[in-house]
């Protein structure tokens, strides 16, 4: 009796729907995931540090210095950022930097570019390293006169 039902003209023609409406909802699922992936690629676009990389790459691209540019690219992203604190030119450096990593064609050839984001913050460190070692290689002062 369970196997006539199952083999039941009108119970084929259900299952056959149902398995329809679950394949499409599935397909929703998967149409809205792609979805949630673009709005996300263009809400980096818009955000803080998408906008820095975008006034970033396109000034370095006609022609300008990374000091110009950077100083432009800085400025827009303070300005944009909606925290209480100030944004540091290191984390402003990392936004714009993620948002090019992120959206690679949204910023044609401006991977180049970004190495020099974090040349004067290297060269800094390093300074700053050499400093240490150079005061734990000097001995310490002599008294004279004892």
């Amino acid at each position: 009796m369970f196997r006539y039902r199952l083999l039941h003209p009108r119970l084929r023609r259900l299952s056959t729907g149902l398995t329809l409406a679950l394949l499409s909802w599935s397909g929703l699922g998967l149409s809205s995931a792609r979805a949630q992936e673009q709005i996300s690629q263009a809400a980096t676009i818009t955000g803080p540090g998408g906008k820095g990389a975008q006034v970033y790459c396109f000034m370095r691209a006609a022609g300008n210095s990374h000091d110009v540019s950077w100083l432009a690219a800085y400025a827009l992203i303070k300005r944009q950022s909606a925290s209480m604190f100030k944004t540091s030119p290191e984390h402003a450096a990392v936004m714009i930097t993620e948002a090019v990593v992120q959206n690679p064609g949204s910023y044609p050839d401006c991977g180049k570019y970004l190495g020099s984001l974090f040349e004067k913050a290297a060269s800094r460190d390093s300074a700053a390293a050499a400093a240490a070692a150079a005061r734990e290689t000097t001995p310490p002062p002599s008294r004279a006169g004892n």
